[in-house]
């Protein structure tokens, strides 16, 4: 299980942003298992909570415009619903060398909170069914744990059925 904690001085771009705006939120961090097939169900596994309020975070091209999709571990991204949640008409993953680039965080560690350039973000509708949701805190073994409407909050984001 991981260990609850709050931010140090220097935490990432993600805990920065979440201590900054003054919300409530725990840490969970865990031993990254390099060979780990899913990020995401491997924090889900090693964090010992339902996979449905683990969320792993993505990056996607809808219209040519990055956008990020925040979605169970345990589902898979809707492309037709991610581009329809923000207006547009085609979606499709994006290059990670892009999503790297634009977010500041590597895959695996993408986090939705503290992104070096703030992306239209769009969060599935069952995270609010949680009382808290965990999401990526910025590297591979770190996660926060804080409440859906924080984190929707925080991201600017807009919240739609986009997980299948």
């Amino acid at each position: 299980m991981g260990r609850k904690q709050r931010p140090a001085a220097g935490g990432t771009p993600a805990t920065v942003a979440a201590t900054r705006a003054g919300v409530a939120f725990s840490l969970h961090s865990y031993e990254h298992d390099p060979a780990a097939p899913s990020y995401g169900e491997e924090a889900a596994r090693a964090l010992g909570t339902d996979p449905r309020r683990v969320l792993k975070t993505l990056v996607a091209e809808v219209d040519g415009a990055l956008t990020v999709a925040v979605v169970p571990v345990s589902a898979s991204l809707g492309l037709k619903a991610l581009a329809a949640a923000v207006g547009g008409k085609r979606a499709a993953m994006a290059d990670p060398a892009a999503a790297e680039r634009t977010t500041g965080y590597v895959l695996g560690g993408i986090s939705p909170l503290g992104q070096r350039k703030r992306l239209p973000t769009v969060v599935d509708s069952s995270a609010a069914g949680h009382a808290t949701v965990f999401v990526s805190a910025g590297r591979r073994g770190l996660e926060i744990e804080l409440a859906p409407a924080d984190l929707v909050t925080l991201t600017d984001a807009v919240t739609a059925p986009i997980a299948r």
